[in-house]
């Protein structure tokens, strides 16, 4: 379908009908010398992921109003074509679009949630689409991730957890309990738990009454000491690979938060982002940092992971500090307990800690000496929610670029961001907002970079608006 698109001059950016975000500018950007800035597209409502074709066709994905906002607003896969003609190829339900990849001539898409996740395939011929992957217990506040293929030819992809520290709870009350009720977490491998469960108000009820609430049960069901909740393939806070049908179905790792990003390295190695606890709430958690994880199983071959790893999710921090570690005690909210009696040896450490409410996104290597920077992993920080997940000033301004990771050295330097730490709607101008994805162009002369757009923080709320996507394209000179 093709879409109500306007080719315009870099003049028109400075005075765009859209009153959130009425000025892009790439002079406003800051990226090291020898690199320039133009942006490719503007106007994207909640822009989500992205993914190259071999030709150059890249496809956009729109997340639709599963985001606070209104009005309603289509989650829609949009095809760029390389001579710049935007289309529609598909709408998509549930939770909308996350991620997006091409691969032997399908479109795979994966959708959040609803209370499953699901992986769509779309035949590039025909345009006929087919769900290859169904049943990712989802439901709550973490992204899925991925797909993306590697080169032998398997599919991987992620699914965060329900919860957004470890318990289901009243602080998520819009995504958790108003939509998806009974949705809770399920863990990769068999888990006893210590019983502690946590006592909260009860948002679904018409009077101040409480609820009592264990790890891995729906919100108001509470857990018995030495209970043993079974794993399951198909769990959260998980990481998999499959046949390109959805067949032979592996799970690589489970205890990772939320591993909205995957990139495959040159050597076939397997990196996952993953965001910090909350700052909030009745199990809080101060001073996570986020994170970046080699996925060691997946260097295994494939059909041989008899056992996954675990990366920490719901009793460490991404340190490897227990969440109740005296480093970890939050300033606001009541502080966590052990969940796990026996939780599995951990997986860790990670090849890189960020700041922590940086909410790093989605990665790509660099394959090409043409772009520079070859084998460094480009990550993209959304931002922070702080002071909704946040009560420190420090995190404010945390996030809000794509920084360039040596996974080798666990070190990174800020790429593309603003002059000023933050948002553009914040600190003026017409610079970057919120990046969630960067993608190299199959040439790999360029970094593509996908600006989710503005989205605004209190304490109590957030506020995302439409229409203020940006796609922005990083060339070397």
């Amino acid at each position: 379908m093709a879409l109500s698109t306007v080719r315009a001059g870099t003049g028109a950016l400075s005075d765009l009908p859209v009153p959130a975000r009425p000025r892009v500018d790439p002079s406003h950007v800051v990226v090291p010398p020898g690199y320039t800035v133009d942006v490719m597209v503007a106007g994207l409502s909640f822009a989500t992921g992205m993914g190259f074709a071999p030709d150059g066709t890249l496809y956009l994905l729109e997340g639709g109003s599963t985001w606070p906002t209104r009005p309603y607003m289509p989650a829609r896969v949009l095809r760029l074509d390389p001579d710049g003609e935007l289309t529609e190829v598909g709408e998509e339900t549930l939770g909308g679009p996350r991620g997006v990849a091409v691969h032997d001539g399908g479109l795979f898409v994966i959708d959040k949630g609803g209370y499953h996740s699901r992986i769509v395939r779309y035949d590039l011929g025909t345009w006929e689409r087919d769900v290859v992957v169904d049943g990712l217990p989802d439901g709550g506040w973490h992204e899925p991730g991925g797909p993306v293929f590697g080169a032998d030819g398997y599919m991987y992809f992620a699914q965060g957890s329900v919860s957004q520290n470890g318990v289901v709870l009243p602080q998520g009350f819009t995504v958790d309990q108003a939509k998806h009720p009974h949705a809770h977490d399920v863990p990769g491998q068999d888990v006893t738990l210590t019983g502690h469960n946590i006592v909260s108000y009860d948002p679904t009820s018409p009077y101040p009454y409480y609820a009592e609430t264990g790890a891995f049960k729906p919100f108001g069901e509470p857990a018995r000491a030495g209970e043993v909740v079974p794993g399951a393939l198909k769990c959260n806070s998980a990481v998999w690979r499959a046949r390109p049908d959805g067949s032979e179905m592996e799970l690589l790792a489970w205890g990772v938060r939320n591993p909205y990003g995957m990139a495959l390295s040159e050597d076939g190695r397997l990196y996952v982002s993953d965001n910090d606890y909350e700052e909030t709430g009745d199990r809080a958690v101060a001073g996570d940092p986020d994170r970046i994880w080699h996925i060691r199983a997946a260097d295994l071959p494939p059909g041989t992971v008899t056992t996954p790893d675990w990366y920490g999710f719901p009793d460490l921090c991404g340190d490897g500090l227990p969440v109740w570690a005296e480093e970890h005690l939050p300033a606001r909210g009541r502080r966590a307990e052990p969940l796990l009696a026996d939780p599995p040896p951990w997986a860790g450490p990670a090849v890189y800690l960020e700041k922590p409410h940086s909410c790093m996104t989605k990665m790509d290597f660099c394959r090409s000496d043409a772009f520079g920077h070859r084998g460094r992993l480009f990550a993209c920080e959304w931002g922070t929610m702080a002071p909704m997940n946040s009560p420190d000033p420090a995190d404010l301004d945390h996030g809000f670029k794509v920084v360039a990771v040596d996974v080798e050295a666990g070190t990174a330097q800020d790429f593309f961001h603003n002059a000023s730490p933050g948002p553009a709607s914040a600190v003026g101008g017409g610079g970057l907002e919120r990046p969630v994805d960067c993608k190299f162009s199959p040439d790999g002369r360029s970094l593509y970079v996908l600006d989710f757009g503005v989205a605004r923080v209190a304490q109590s709320h957030m506020e995302a608006y439409a229409h203020t996507g940006v796609l922005w394209r990083i060339t070397r000179a």
